[in-house]
């Protein structure tokens, strides 16, 4: 099976899938600690919940980012074959001939 090549915007959603995955992680470890007491416990929560606010905060401008960075790039796409129509086509005639290539070589 052929891997797919890992791209920018793959590996910004990937990043992203990550850090939910992260922030998901800590927001239940802060709840499987909420009965514990003490003064550096409850610090610690506190300065856990703040770092994770932000990191949410963070999370949500990079997510806003990516979406816009691949409207652009499809408004571009869409622009461009809407303008040469024939280019686009030969472009993906040309890309789908070296993808067979590719493939009966293996």
């Amino acid at each position: 099976m052929i891997k797919p090549i890992p791209t920018s915007v793959n590996l910004q959603q990937q990043l992203v899938s990550d850090i939910k995955s992260v922030i998901s992680d800590a927001e239940d470890m802060l709840g499987a600690t909420a009965d514990q007491t003490g003064e550096k416990i409850a610090g610690l929560r506190a300065r856990i919940e703040v770092r994770l606010r932000d990191a949410k905060l963070r999370l949500i401008e990079a997510e806003d980012s990516l979406v816009a960075k691949t409207k652009a790039a499809a408004r571009a796409t869409d622009d461009y074959v809407h303008e040469s129509p024939w280019a686009a086509v030969g472009i993906a005639a040309g890309v789908g001939v070296l993808v067979g290539l590719i493939i009966s070589r293996r």
